[in-house]
């Protein structure tokens, strides 16, 4: 691993008994037994904790970039705070999978149903735009067809180029079903799906769903989720507002999962509000620079006190 040294002596590997030495120079309280730091920095590294203890950090020197913390940082106060990111990480990729599993299969059964002359109408030009199908094969590559369900329909079917949607769509990801779904020529099919959801405005109801898509993307890939910040602005809808006016955070990102889930299922929309609502209030009573972090930086409000 490498970290940033005090000096401007590029990037050196350091031992973890030197990167304690580090922290404690800059000025972070070590409020833990020193083999439970070795402990956690094996485990999770002192890179990736960097990224949680940089909203402790402040610069001594504007030029030289040195980093102390403020005073009274502690290091169980980055670990808490990593462990509500993984938490909140989890909680929302169960939530979102929901979604995903539910936008396939409307996809899957409304075109199907249409075009049923056309079990393969991913790649029918009266379906689907023409650059789509021109780059299909880069979906649908030798890799993905050794999976287990293609493999064997590939098997028994020797002639077929393409397995029927409802087998191929199953294993491709949120968003490349989501780039199908945009990529429709049928407008009138687009519509039906988009107010399913309740929302009438395609070209909304598409960045609505790119936002879950960023945020499962996110998640999946280890993203640091109390710093997220959707590139795009979140769509206006009357089911929801954003929070001091911001599109983008955290906060913003979960509502509209919540709003799409409760056009899923209004349980597990509830289940989903109450679950955050724990989760972030019992991390908040932890420390309350961590309170401060889920307020200023997710942009969460509590309704419970």
């Amino acid at each position: 691993m490498f970290v940033k040294t005090s000096k401007p002596m590029g990037k050196v590997a350091t031992t973890i008994e030197d990167q304690i030495k580090r922290l404690e120079e800059r000025g972070m309280n070590l409020d833990m037994p020193n083999e439970k730091i070795k402990e956690v920095l094996l485990d999770i590294g002192y890179y990736r904790l960097g990224f949680y203890w940089h909203p402790f950090e402040v610069d001594t020197s504007a030029k030289e970039r040195i980093h102390n913390f403020r005073d009274g940082t502690k290091f169980s106060t980055i670990l808490e705070l990593y462990y509500l990111d993984v938490d909140l990480r989890h909680l929302l990729i169960r939530f979102i999978n929901r979604i995903e599993v539910n936008f396939r299969t409307k996809l899957v059964y409304y075109v199907s149903n249409k075009f049923r002359s056309s079990p393969t109408w991913f790649v029918d030009p009266k379906v689907m735009s023409r650059d789509f199908i021109a780059n299909f094969d880069s979906y649908y590559s030798d890799d993905f067809k050794k999976t287990k369900v293609l493999k064997l329909h590939h098997k028994r079917n020797i002639n077929d180029k393409y397995a029927p949607a409802w087998k191929t769509l199953e294993y491709f990801t949120f968003g490349t079903n989501l780039k199908i779904y945009k990529c429709l020529l049928d407008k009138e099919i687009q519509e039906r799906i988009s107010k399913l959801y309740n929302v009438n405005d395609t070209t909304k109801f598409i960045k609505i769903l790119e936002t879950i898509v960023f945020v499962r993307n996110y998640c999946a890939h280890s993203g640091v989720m109390f710093d997220l910040r959707n590139t795009y602005g979140i769509p206006i809808l009357p089911d929801y507002n954003f929070n001091n006016n911001d599109r983008h955070c955290l906060d913003s990102c979960m509502k509209v999962i919540i709003f799409i889930l409760s056009q899923i299922s209004p349980n597990r929309s509830s289940e989903l509000i109450d679950s955050l609502e724990n989760l972030l209030l019992l991390y908040s009573k932890k420390d309350s620079t961590i309170n401060d972090i889920i307020e200023k930086k997710i942009n969460f409000i509590y309704s419970k006190t």
